[in-house]
């Protein structure tokens, strides 16, 4: 019965994932082709193929300026905006998974708030020492800082406390946008890029930031599948699975490094987007269970499909383009709070 119920689900697992996939592609094609000026799907198609393949003859007959629309300014956007959200989710699978607290997420947790702080520090002092690195490496450091002070905080005699966790995070998220405020009051002219790149744009993206982020992105969720099962085996209690022979810190430590990194690099490609990684996790749980090398995989295709579609709305469908930082706070504000609620019924009543 139990070998039948595991084929069932891997089946179900499957599907899913293919789904996803034929969505995803999809909807990056229907995406690359809204917008001011339209593009039908088949004319998308044989452009990419056209740079793909260099066979000019796919596309004789087309708009010289559908190819530089397509290739230099949609493409780009769009498939960062995928990679982010996938970025997101795995983060989001990572800290709920280590924390054990279905609110830990980059932004709930203040690693968000944390990289946004360094990035902006690199950009207001002008840190181009690394080139397009520079600025990720801020995130990065800022990410990594807030995450130790908040897992400092929310611990005592060396035993970590997911009650306080999001306490943690919520305080040390307020002193760190006091931070920011007070770096955009310095900024002048500077002020209105670091306002507009804090809630969050896809916008003027270019190749360098699709790799940038693909990289981060592939490292984490290649990490999130290795470490799966003994993330699962964590689910259990430190007891239980240091006697099953996982050792609990260094995969913890692992884990919370890749997390922090992705999380970093995302922010400092697309600015504070919050909620992804708090919602895709959850709804894929409910669909798949809670195996996390399985959730890793579905939830960073899930991820990049929603924030797509979030980023296609304010983009080419709304009037006038609204940062997807708003957006995905406006959608997932009221998530949080039905998962808060949840959570506060089932510790008063469980």
């Amino acid at each position: 019965m139990t070998r039948i119920s595991s084929q069932n689900s891997s089946k179900r697992v499957a599907t899913l994932a293919v789904l996803l996939i034929l969505a995803l592609v999809g909807m990056v094609v229907l995406s690359t082709g809204m917008g001011f000026i339209q593009i039908s799907a088949g004319e998308v198609l044989r452009v990419i193929l056209d740079r793909i393949t260099g066979d000019t003859n796919l596309t004789a007959g087309l708009d010289p300026l559908f190819s530089y629309v397509v290739m230099d300014v949609r493409l780009p956007r769009i498939l960062t905006a995928t990679i982010v959200g996938s970025g997101l989710a795995v983060c989001g699978v990572l800290f709920q998974g280590i924390l054990l607290n279905p609110l830990a997420d980059p932004y709930t947790l203040g690693i968000s708030s944390g990289a946004a702080f360094g990035a902006s520090l690199a950009l207001l002092a002008n840190i181009t020492f690394l080139g397009v690195y520079s600025v990720p490496l801020f995130a990065f450091v800022g990410a990594i800082a807030t995450l130790m002070v908040v897992l400092y905080l929310s611990s005592f005699d060396g035993q970590m406390s997911a009650n306080t966790l999001i306490l943690a995070g919520v305080i040390v998220g307020a002193i760190l946008a006091a931070g920011i405020s007070f770096m955009k009051y310095m900024a002048d002219e500077q002020v209105a890029m670091i306002i507009y790149w804090l809630m969050g744009s896809f916008a003027s993206k270019t190749w360098m930031d699709v790799f940038i982020a693909l990289t981060a992105v592939t490292g984490g969720l290649g990490v999130a599948v290795f470490y799966g099962r003994d993330l699962n085996i964590m689910s259990l209690g430190g007891r239980s699975s240091d006697s099953l022979g996982v050792e609990t810190a260094r995969v913890r430590k692992i884990l919370l490094i890749t997390g922090s990194l992705v999380a970093a690099v995302c922010v400092s490609v697309s600015g504070i987007i919050g909620f992804i990684g708090l919602i895709v996790p959850h709804l894929m749980r409910f669909l798949i269970g809670p195996d996390n090398r399985r959730l890793a995989v579905v939830s960073a295709l899930a991820g990049g499909f929603l924030l797509l579609c979030a980023d296609t709305v304010t983009r080419a469908v709304l009037p006038v383009e609204v940062p997807i930082g708003v957006l995905t706070a406006l959608i997932g504000g009221p998530f949080f709070c039905y998962i808060f609620r949840r959570r506060q019924r089932g510790m008063v009543y469980g």
